[in-house]
Order: C-alpha cells, then structure tokens, then sequence
C-alpha cells in the first residue's frame, strides 16, 4: 500500500494487497439484466467445450429460463454455427442487440460481427481481452436467467480477464478421458481456486461408444478415470457424453437444439 493511499481503489492503478477485486468488474450496459453467470473451460483445447457450452444454454432453456451464451472463444468461435445463427448482430441507441437461435438463446460471437464467417481473428492478447469485456458491457443482454460464457482453452489472458471481470458464479469444467486429462483438469482447477471461482461441475466428453450392433459401451479412450478425479477434487457434479455421431451430424447443420440433452437434467436442476 502508498504512503500517499486514499483507500478509494476505484481511482487508483496500484496493485496492493489490500485493494478489493470488486473494483476490476465491468459494469453490465444499464440495459442489460444477468442473474447467473458460468463460464464453461477446458485445459486443453479439443475436447468439446463449445459442444457443452451450447448443449447446457439449450437444457437451462428447455426448463423455460432465458438464456445467453458470450462466445468468449474469438479466435475459434463454433456458437452460432451449432445454432444455425447466420445473420448478423446490430446496435441501436442503448447498445449491440445479440442474435438469437432458433429457440430463443441469445447468443454474442465475433463471428456475428464479421464480414465473414471464415475470416481470421488475427489479433493481440489485450485485443482479444478487450472485445471480452465489450461483450459483456456493450450488450443488450435483457432478463437473462443464466448466462453461459464459452472461453478458450487454456489459462491465459482471456480466463483470467473473465474471472477478473465478470461476475462468475462457477465454472464447468470440460475434459476426455485421457491419461493426461488429470493433470490437466488440475490445472484448470487450480486457477479457479486461485481466482477464488466456484467449480460447480466436469463433463467429460468422447466418455464411450455405444455399439449399434451389439449395444456395448467400449471405452475408445480407455477407462474413463473422472469421477476419481471429482471424488480428488470434491466436485458432485459430474456428466458423461458419449461418442455419437448424431451429435457431429446435428452441429454441423446448426440443428444442436433438437439433441436430446437430458444427461445435463442433474446441472441444470441444481444451478
């Protein structure tokens, strides 16, 4: 702390132990109303976070909740492809005015606001970080229940301007079931700690196959080890998805709401 602190953390840039982490929160657009918020993150990058980001937005609004995704993954946004969402978003007086799908989820992607889909996000950290956080204020993000924040991968610039500057209630934590998955599930866990985030649950996604001939799980990845890793970690909440093509064939024609999605009823009945 200065000699010369006034206590008032709200007009100083000094990085001290006593300054309140309240202070680094964007403010929400005055016309904009979120109740929850949970970001949906993955150590590594791959293993369908953009999947369970979507497919929990369409579980939370099957139950009749109003619901937003931010696709805060901006180098490789997927949100409004899985949505069939292909026009663009647009501002008025109060703000940008996010797209919706099909069933109503609301959804803000840089890919809404580029000339084309398949043009490249070619820019800097603080960039990216920034266009986050304009995200979140700069949006009309009206009455909306449970908000769902799709990052990148990793532990980087954006993690942690999310977690610095949004009003996170929890995270979901994405993984498959690899070896190496534990220690990178730790990683991710131990981050949300040290930003002081609740972990509210793991998906593990490519969990299984089920044959269609002999009705047989097989365990394509290997044995899946993730709720030892839950049990390690103390998190209750934990969903197996399983390797389907129906899923890839459903994405891919920007029909996702129509999956059933009823293996994400235990989260969605206890956020």
């Amino acid at each position: 702390m200065s000699e010369n602190c006034t206590h008032d953390c709200s007009t100083c840039s000094e990085n001290c132990s006593s300054r309140d982490p309240k202070f680094l929160l964007e403010k929400l657009n005055p016309a904009s109303s979120v109740k929850k918020v949970y970001g949906i993150v993955s150590g590594k990058g791959g293993v369908g976070k953009s999947l369970v980001t979507s497919m929990l937005a369409s579980a939370m609004n099957k139950k009749n909740n109003r619901v937003g995704i931010l696709d805060a993954d901006l180098t490789g946004p997927s949100i409004p492809k899985v949505f069939g969402i292909k026009e663009k978003v647009y501002a008025d007086e109060r703000g940008l005015i996010p797209a919706k799908s099909k069933d109503g989820v609301e959804v803000m992607s840089v890919n809404l606001i580029l000339q084309n889909e398949t043009d490249p996000v070619v820019w800097r950290g603080p960039v990216i970080a920034g266009t986050v956080k304009q995200f979140w204020t700069d949006v009309i993000w009206e009455d909306i229940d449970f908000m769902f924040i799709d990052m990148p991968p990793g532990t980087g610039d954006v993690p942690l301007t999310v977690f610095q500057s949004i009003p996170v209630d929890g995270i979901i934590i994405v993984t498959s079931p690899q070896e190496l998955v534990s220690m990178i599930v730790e990683k991710a866990v131990n981050m949300a700690r040290m930003m002081d985030i609740p972990i509210y649950g793991i998906v593990e996604n490519m969990s299984y196959f089920v044959c269609s001939d002999c009705g047989k799980k097989h365990y394509i990845y290997g044995e899946s080890h993730i709720d030892e890793i839950a049990q390690k970690f103390g998190i209750e909440n934990v969903a197996k998805l399983p390797i389907n093509p129906e899923i890839a064939k459903k994405c891919d024609a920007g029909e996702l709401e129509s999956l059933d999605v009823s293996f994400l009823d235990k989260f969605v009945e206890n956020m």
